[in-house]
């Protein structure tokens, strides 16, 4: 298949469908109504179904029956629609059935706005929904990752048995950029633990009801073990040069690109910078900030928030290094001239060398 020049929310759809994905749910909401309107158009050719759903509540039970059933499928949506769908969430965890769940994050809390914003971060990483769980969380940061990491949320999502979030903000998921797709579409697989109305599968159950503690005991520890195995096997993140940084920086999505640019604009004038960019938010890449504290003499994070990552990064440092941040909100996206301000000017704090030339910028 040829490079296509498309939008991120288009790109999430095709992948999927490439990837075996025979189902989608959902009920459209700005910045993401691409994703049901490609999934209406696309799903039915390749033999799947689409169906609008009433609700975001009523699109996570209906992903619950057709996981239940073995197919793969995924939902769509943004902050609010994600707050609907947080019971639900829970019952798929509790119940181990893979699925897909897409945010494309938008300005709030409440309504807010449709601009781009990372305020869903909490919600999706720490699980909004009730009881002790995790979903697995992928963070792209260009609308070709959103085609490859939508591909490997559907193999997470059958390798833990558990839900999957892809979450970008809305600047990644309106954005245009050329993808390659996959090579060799994956085609829709028996699953033998499924309930598909034959007689072989009468015997499997789909549950999350323990009435006994002892037996819904023994099931959260299953559950904890699985979370413990992805944290060692499945964390992904990128280092961009981190080698000799004396400021890390950290950032996912939309931030990345623009941390990227303000690494290479203050390293030309002599400050050792790096970035750290989490791919995967949960599990969360807690050992590759260790590491880098022990060379580096600062992190500094950015978000579209007012601070959500940023527990998890002083979490891992456990104060071992100073953690500045910097955060905009309101879908307002800040330039990288902005962030390299505040770069210099906690740098100069911290006592990291900065060009003479520079001091007059802090």
């Amino acid at each position: 298949m040829p490079k296509q020049l498309i939008k991120g929310n288009e790109a999430i759809v095709k992948s999927a469908i490439l990837a075996g994905c025979r189902a989608f749910y959902g009920y459209p909401i700005t910045p993401a109504s691409e994703l049901a309107e490609a999934a209406a158009k696309y799903m039915p050719l390749a033999g799947g179904t689409f169906l609008q759903a009433e609700s975001e509540t009523a699109s996570i039970y209906m992903l619950f029956g057709a996981a239940a059933a073995g197919v793969r499928a995924m939902t769509a949506s943004s902050g609010p629609g994600i707050s609907l769908m947080q019971e639900g969430l829970s019952y798929l965890a509790g119940a181990e059935l893979p699925c897909v769940i897409a945010d494309i994050m938008r300005g709030g809390p409440g309504l807010g706005n449709i601009a781009p914003e990372q305020g869903d971060y909490n919600q999706v990483v720490k699980g909004g929904g009730h009881g002790c769980y995790h979903t697995i969380v992928l963070a792209p940061d260009s609308v070709q990752e959103m085609a490859d990491l939508t591909a490997l949320a559907f193999d997470l999502a059958d390798a833990y048995r558990n839900p999957v979030f892809v979450l970008a903000d809305g600047a990644i998921g309106q954005m245009m950029e050329p993808v390659e797709f996959m090579a060799r579409p994956v085609e829709p697989r028996h699953m033998p633990w499924a309930v598909e109305a034959t007689p072989e599968t009468r015997k499997n159950l789909v549950t999350s009801i323990y009435l006994e503690p002892d037996n819904l005991e023994a099931h959260i520890r299953k559950l904890e073990a699985k979370y413990r195995r992805c944290e060692r096997e499945e964390v992904r993140f990128e280092e961009y040069q981190t080698g000799d940084a004396e400021v890390v920086l950290m950032g996912y999505g939309i931030t990345a690109r623009i941390l990227k640019a303000v690494v290479e604009q203050l390293r030309a004038t002599g400050l050792r910078v790096g970035l750290l960019r989490p791919i995967t938010l949960y599990p969360f890449p807690v050992a590759a900030v260790q590491r880098l504290a022990r060379s580096a003499k600062l992190f500094g994070v950015v978000e579209l928030s007012t601070g959500q990552m940023l527990d998890d990064v002083r979490l891992a440092l456990n104060g071992a290094r100073p953690v500045e941040f910097y955060g905009r909100a309101g879908g307002n996206v800040p330039p990288a001239e902005e962030v390299a301000r505040f770069v210099r000017r906690i740098a100069r704090q911290y006592g990291v060398a900065v060009a003479e030339e520079e001091l007059a910028h802090v």
